[in-house]
């Protein structure tokens, strides 16, 4: 009995050294983790737009201040406030009362004058046959064709004079210098108006097309143009497209052009003007509205952009992103973020071409960890693969 007690008193201790060393294996089995999956790019250099976002404000391609050429009492108002008028329609009427005596004034004035010049042709016709015949002296004829000159220009002034009565009365009727949208009547019916006067009547703006004018640092010009000069930008081909963002965000519905820019710059806030041109059948632009202009300025050849969604900011606001070294680990790289582009980050500086930056599943990793890396899909080719897959 004493044999076997032993014998079982060794076994028990036995088998407590084994599960004690089993034990002792068990966490160093447990601190070995498989690699983390993770979603990458391959960065590639390709051609970007230099798209500048720029705030701008509408503006009337052709503005009119209707006035007055002539001074009376305004006796009727023809157009309909707010309504589109074309170029010499009329707007306003002035008495014309007034005007129509002066026609027939000078008409009487003319026509007294060709009578006196009519008498001066005879006259002079009648010297000259009685100078032939030696009936008459020279100084005779001679003053004859000199009242004959003097009826001649009396005839001239009085059809100038009947030709400014008739403008007068015709501009009784104030008429569209332009065509456009005609604002509120700023004058009434019964109202005295004056040609001198300083107060318009109405104004006309035309709409179709808009201008629309935004401002640019100077700066920046400055260094888009070292860049062309470099050849690290190229010019966009044709005109410069330009788009415009409305106040709400939309995008509007018609591409413009770009005009102009200043030739000089601002003093006071250092930016440079410049103008687009934008079609507005539909009379959504209107004078002084707000928007933003997005317009491209250059091409860059061999950008490097990554998702957005990529980029992360340290606890200073500085970007950095993870890249998957030739081991397979995670590797934390401080980068320099340039412009956005649709849905991706420009990086100017620390990336090259043909390197994996992780866009998913960085959030589960450290520096130095290994990764098992494959492709990343952007969420458009992943939802059309979902619509595809539940069609079949």
């Amino acid at each position: 009995m004493k044999i076997h007690y032993i014998a079982y008193c060794f076994a028990f201790a036995a088998v407590g050294i084994l599960a004690s060393c089993e034990e002792k294996k068990a966490p160093q089995q447990a601190m070995v983790f498989p690699p983390t999956a993770v979603a990458v790019v391959t960065t590639v250099a390709e051609a970007l737009p230099i798209t500048n976002d720029l705030p701008g404000r509408i503006a009337p391609t052709r503005i009119a201040e209707v006035r007055p050429r002539i001074s009376g009492i305004i006796t009727q108002r023809v157009f309909v406030q707010g309504s589109i008028v074309k170029e010499g329609d009329v707007l306003y009427r002035i008495d014309p009362e007034a005007f129509k005596v002066q026609v027939a004034s000078a008409e009487a004035t003319l026509s007294r004058a060709k009578a006196v010049q009519m008498q001066a042709a005879q006259l002079a016709d009648r010297q000259r046959e009685m100078k032939k015949a030696n009936v008459t002296s020279t100084q005779q004829v001679e003053d004859a064709v000199a009242n004959l000159a003097i009826a001649d220009a009396d005839v001239a002034s009085a059809q100038a004079g009947l030709s400014s009565a008739r403008l007068n009365l015709q501009y009784a009727n104030v008429a569209a210098p332009i065509g456009g949208r005609i604002g509120r009547a700023l004058i009434t019916e019964g109202a005295l108006v004056s040609a001198t006067g300083v107060d318009n009547l109405a104004t006309i703006q035309q709409l179709d097309p808009v201008y629309a004018d935004f401002t640019q640092p100077a700066a920046d010009l400055t260094r888009l143009r070292k860049a062309l000069e470099s050849g690290g930008v190229m010019s966009p081909k044709g005109d410069a497209p330009v788009r415009l963002i409305m106040d709400d965000g939309t995008v509007y519905g018609h591409a413009g052009k770009l005009l102009f820019s200043e030739a000089t710059v601002d003093a006071t806030t250092g930016q440079v003007t410049l103008r687009c041109e934008f079609p507005n059948p539909e009379g959504d632009l209107l004078p002084g509205m707000y928007v933003r202009v997005l317009i491209e300025q250059g091409v860059e050849k061999s950008a490097i952009a990554v998702p957005q969604q990529a980029v992360q900011r340290d606890s200073a606001g500085k970007a950095q992103i993870y890249v998957v070294k030739a081991d397979n680990t995670a590797e934390l790289r401080p980068v320099t973020t340039g412009r956005v582009v649709g849905t991706r980050w420009v990086i100017s500086k620390g990336l090259q071409p043909g390197e994996k930056v992780i866009v998913e599943g960085f959030q589960k990793i450290r520096p130095g960890a290994k990764v098992d890396p494959s492709e990343w899909k952007a969420a458009t080719d992943k939802t059309a693969a979902d619509t595809s897959t539940n069609a079949n």
